[in-house]
């Protein structure tokens, strides 16, 4: 006998069915709600940071103030979410600022954003014609922030706000071109017979920056990056709204001494907005050129006589160039509605560079009295206060190592002017699609030689110049490589 339920009648079958109807539903809806989450969205911004007229410049050997202000200086800034983490990209129109700036910076916005400061790459530019936001000594740097340091974290904190505000649903893609014939490695070997006497009163093996079309002329002592390598941002109706370059190449210059500007890191920025149509967006189109591994490689071809340009004529060529192969590659980027991010950062700890006593002692000769150096270089009296400041400096400094994922690619960011042979290698062993790395990340702690290029000496590897331990870029290489190894085990 069957004894009847609520006066209804219920076969098994019919049960089954009932649950399998109500675990589909609730499966169909969990579904629904991760795609929610999983919704990908961009925002990005600028903030403005140029200095105002009388503000001291560097990037040379001598200090002018500023006269005139040929193009706006900027924090470019780019923001990425996918529902459960975001990624921040600032990229800054200076010299090299230094880790303080952006540490301010970054603490704030985690504060007021929540985003985690591990996620936030900062870096420079490290255009030539912009005042310092670093301190005299990077080893050893005050407790406070100089007036246009605070200026810049200031504004960076503003642009990455606005990004944030700016965020919508977006697709995201990246590619690369190439630009071989812009990039020029400029450390040298030279003929027998070349003086190659340092500033140390010792005797390199390659010069940096020789004469141009030189019979001395050998060979360069390492190899350029002639990649471009990019991510794309844009609405989902295809709108353009961001896109972050990556260039192998110092500044060009050709600028003069008394002028502001960002120089081909800013043209690019517009010249690529021009290209993709982008002029007139709501909210505007954020283009930015980030400063690839190129501590050892500028725009001169040694082999060649030195063109009569007129100023900017050069940046504009440069950044036209790039910005053209970037445009040429972007027709064929695949958008995807959603990527995993992720980011690791890490404090390595690296021991700083100090002078011989035989250098140390050469150097205190000459400051105690420059009339009487012994002249074998131009640069003596420069460097011997930079030995000394070495030998005063603290013994260890503990620099940010960051990796990032975006898809298929893996940023990194290191905090030196980086050799190309380092960028090279990060991209060959990476386990991403696509990988680059970004100089001055974070801040800015002088050049980054290979140990190969450590032994043949030159203007990058000089006491000074290079701060830090003689096997510190396989140090941090491999810290990257760790990095980018963990990200990209993590299922998607």
């Amino acid at each position: 006998m069957i004894t009847p339920c609520s006066g209804r009648r219920r076969s098994a079958a019919g049960g089954v069915l009932a649950w399998t109807a109500a675990a589909l539903f609730l499966a169909a809806a969990a579904a629904l709600a991760e795609d929610e989450d999983r919704q990908f969205q961009a925002g990005a911004a600028t903030s403005n940071i140029t200095p105002p007229l009388g503000a001291t410049l560097i990037g040379g050997w001598g200090s002018p103030e500023a006269e005139h202000i040929h193009d706006e200086l900027w924090a470019r800034c780019l923001v990425l979410d996918n529902g459960s983490a975001r990624l921040v990209f600032v990229i800054i129109d200076n010299l090299g600022a230094s880790r303080e700036v952006f540490g301010d910076a970054r603490e704030r916005l985690a504060e007021k954003t929540g985003i985690p400061a591990e996620h936030m790459l900062m870096a420079s530019t490290h255009t030539h014609s912009a005042p310092s936001a670093r301190p005299s000594n990077v080893l050893d740097p005050p407790p406070t922030l100089t007036e246009y340091q605070q200026f810049i974290a200031d504004r960076i904190v503003d642009g990455v706000r606005r990004a944030i505000n700016n965020l919508e649903p977006a697709r995201i893609g990246w590619g690369a071109g190439d630009a071989p014939g812009q990039v020029f490695n400029r450390r040298w070997f030279m003929a027998d017979g070349f003086d190659l006497t340092n500033p140390f009163g010792e005797t390199d093996q390659v010069r940096m920056n020789p004469p141009r079309n030189h019979e001395a002329l050998a060979d360069p002592a390492g190899p350029t990056d002639p990649e471009i390598a990019f991510l794309a941002v844009e609405s989902t109706d295809g709108r353009p709204m961001a896109l972050l370059a990556n260039y192998s190449l110092h500044y060009v210059g050709g600028v003069p001494g008394n002028h502001v500007s960002a120089d081909y890191f800013g043209v690019f920025a517009r010249e690529i907005g021009r290209l993709l149509a982008a002029d007139g967006a709501n909210p505007d189109f954020v283009g930015i050129m980030s400063n690839g591994t190129s501590g050892d490689v500028n725009n001169i071809n040694f082999r060649a006589p030195a063109p009569q340009r007129e100023p900017y004529e050069q940046i504009n060529r440069v950044a036209s160039i790039a910005a053209a192969e970037v445009y040429k590659a972007y027709q064929t980027v695949e958008f995807h509605d959603w990527v995993a991010l992720d980011a690791r950062m890490t404090e390595l700890t690296l021991e700083v560079r100090k002078p011989s006593e035989a250098i140390l002692e050469r150097a205190r000769r000459i400051l105690e009295d420059p009339d009487n150096a012994p002249g074998l270089h131009a640069r003596e009296e420069v460097y011997a206060r930079r030995a000394v400041q070495m030998h005063e400096s603290p013994g260890e400094v503990d620099i940010p190592v960051q990796a990032l994922r975006v898809g298929g690619v893996g940023v990194a960011a290191i905090p030196f002017e980086v050799f190309a042979e380092t960028g090279l290698e990060i991209k060959e062993k990476s386990p991403f699609e696509m990988a680059f790395a970004i100089s001055f990340g974070n801040g800015g702690y002088g050049y980054l030689p290979t140990p190969q290029q450590h032994e043949l000496g030159g203007y990058e590897t000089w006491l000074g110049t290079s701060r830090v331990e003689i096997e510190a870029a396989p140090k941090i290489t491999a810290s990257i490589l760790e990095k980018f190894d963990a990200m990209a085990g993590d299922a998607e």
